[in-house]
C-alpha cells in the first residue's frame, strides 16, 4: 500500500479566491501536501495558407460535390446509373443544375440560382407550422387530410394583381395515423396522378365567386369549391371522389350564388399611407393542380403524393 504522507490532492479554493491550508487523512492524522498542477501548453497550428492559395478554386472544391450531391437527390426519379443528357425535360434541368469542374463564377452562380431559388430545393425542406408548434393534437378525428393545391399559370396573371390559388382537401374515414402506410399512400397517389393530371400538366377548373358545397362527413368531404358555374366545380368533385373510387351524390351538392358583382375593380383605398386597389371579390380565373400532399396526426412534415412543379419530393412522378 502506498505511504498515505506521500498522496498529493489538489488543494481547495475558499471564497476570497485563496488556497485553505493543507489537511490530513482522517485515518492517520498525515499530512497531505497540496500537488501542483502542471501544465503544456500545445503547439499552435500553422494557420498560413499556401503561396498558391486561390479563393475560388478552394470555395468551388468545398462548394460543388455538396451541392451536386443535392441535386442527385433531387432527381433520384431518374436512377443511379444516370449519364447527362437533354433528352427529357427533367434530365435537361439536372444538366444545368449540375456544376462541373470547368465552370466559372457566373456558371456557378446560375447553376444555384435554377436549383435552389427557381425549381424551389432551398424552400423543399421547410417545415410550415399553423399555430403553436407545443400543440401536437392531431387533426378532426385523428385522421389523414388529403389536399389538393391549385393555382392560375403565372403567364395569365394580369399585371398589378396577384396570383389565385386555391386547396380543397378529404379526410381518409377509413385509416389513422396507425393504419396508414406509404404503400397505401402510394396507391391514392397513382390514382390522384390518373385524374389530375395529363400529359405532365395539372387538370384546370374556372375559379369564380359561386360557392358549391359538397358534404359527405362518413366519406371525410366536406368541400367548398369557389366556382365560376357548377359544369366548373363538378369535374373536380367527381376526380376526387374517384381518386377514392367513391360515386357521386347531386344530393350531397348544395350551391350559393352571391348577387355581388366579382367583375368590378374596387377603388383606390388609403392604406398606411399609400394608396392600393384592394383585390376584386372572388374574381373568376382558371386554376390549375399543382400537386396534392397527405398530412398525418403527430407527423409534421406532410407527405407529397403527386408534385408537377418539380420542387418537392412525391411519393409517385
Amino acid at each position: 500500500m502506498a505511504d498515505p504522507t506521500s498522496v498529493q490532492v489538489p488543494q481547495t479554493i475558499n471564497d476570497t479566491g485563496g488556497q485553505f491550508p493543507p489537511t490530513s487523512v482522517i485515518a492517520t492524522g498525515a499530512t497531505l501536501t497540496p500537488a501542483t498542477a502542471t501544465v503544456t501548453a500545445a503547439t499552435p497550428p500553422d494557420d498560413t495558407l499556401p503561396d498558391d492559395y486561390d479563393p475560388f478554386q478552394h470555395l468551388k472544391q468545398v462548394y460543388y460535390p455538396q451541392h451536386n450531391a443535392a441535386v442527385a437527390l433531387f432527381f433520384n426519379d431518374l436512377g443511379s446509373d444516370w449519364k447527362p443528357n437533354i433528352a427529357t425535360a427533367r434530365s435537361s434541368l439536372r444538366v444545368a443544375c449540375t456544376i462541373t469542374a470547368d465552370d466559372n463564377e457566373l456558371l456557378i452562380a446560375m447553376r444555384h440560382r435554377l436549383f435552389w431559388d427557381l425549381l424551389g430545393y432551398g424552400n423543399s425542406n421547410l417545415v410550415v407550422y399553423n399555430g403553436s408548434t407545443n400543440d401536437i393534437a392531431p387533426p378532426v378525428d385523428g385522421h389523414p387530410k388529403i389536399s389538393f393545391y391549385f393555382s392560375q399559370d403565372i403567364a395569365s396573371v394580369p399585371n398589378g394583381t396577384a396570383r389565385l390559388d386555391a386547396e380543397y382537401s378529404f379526410r381518409l374515414m377509413t385509416e389513422t395515423a396507425a393504419t396508414i402506410t406509404k404503400a397505401k399512400l402510394t396507391a391514392l397517389a397513382t390514382l390522384i396522378k390518373e385524374f389530375f393530371v395529363v400529359s405532365g400538366l395539372g387538370i384546370q377548373f374556372a375559379k369564380g365567386k359561386n360557392i358549391y358545397r359538397y358534404s359527405d362527413p362518413v366519406h371525410g368531404y366536406r368541400l367548398m369549391i369557389y366556382a365560376h358555374q357548377e359544369s366548373d366545380a363538378l369535374p373536380i368533385i367527381t376526380a376526387m371522389l374517384e381518386c377514392q373510387e367513391l360515386t357521386y351524390d347531386a344530393n350531397k351538392l348544395s350551391t350559393h350564388e352571391p348577387l355581388r358583382d366579382n367583375t368590378v375593380t374596387p377603388t383606390e383605398q388609403l392604406v398606411y399611407e399609400k394608396e392600393i386597389i384592394p383585390p376584386k371579390f372572388r374574381p373568376n380565373a382558371n386554376v390549375r393542380f399543382r400537386y396534392a400532399y397527405a398530412e398525418i396526426p403527430l407527423v409534421k412534415k406532410p407527405i407529397y403524393l403527386v408534385d408537377t412543379t418539380g420542387r418537392h419530393f412525391p411519393l409517385v412522378h
